[in-house]
């Protein structure tokens, strides 16, 4: 057996670098030298035999805050969240800002007609419907057996 030395400060200063890439990473500044953060929404593609559903999960952001643009074949949404929460208890106000801008880019597995897409946001989801293009509803693959 053999014993193994080991070297807790350095694997601790190694994860303190870690944290602090990741924190740089995730930490950006504005336009007017602010600091934000970005983060990316979840999202949920569901297909039917017409159509492609994407909902995003957007909370706390307003219609207008959002950037969407559409191909036929991938669906590109971007925003900035500005929100602010105050509350006083006992003379003491406490105020808490969230900033932050995200850009997501997600590619369709079928291609869309992009001039009929329909939106709909509401209580921070946003749904898009996304038609299918007529070639994609009537694609027929014929399958071999060997």
């Amino acid at each position: 057996m053999s014993l193994v030395r080991l070297e807790l400060f350095r694997e601790v200063d190694s994860l303190q670098r870690e944290m602090n890439r990741f924190i740089e990473n995730s930490i950006a500044r504005s336009d007017d030298n602010r600091l934000t953060t970005s983060f990316v929404p979840a999202a949920e593609l569901e297909e039917t035999s017409d159509a492609l559903h994407l909902k995003l999960e957007v909370p706390g952001m307003e219609s207008k805050d959002l950037d969407i643009q559409v191909s036929a074949e991938a669906v590109s949404i971007s925003g900035e969240r500005k929100s602010e929460n105050k509350t006083q208890e006992g003379g003491v106000t406490r105020s808490e800002f969230r900033y932050g801008s995200f850009r997501r880019v997600i590619p369709l597995p079928n291609r869309i007609q992009n001039n009929n897409v329909q939106a709909e946001y509401k209580d921070g989801i946003l749904n898009l419907t996304l038609p299918k293009a007529e070639e994609e509803k009537n694609k027929i693959v014929k399958v071999n057996l060997d």
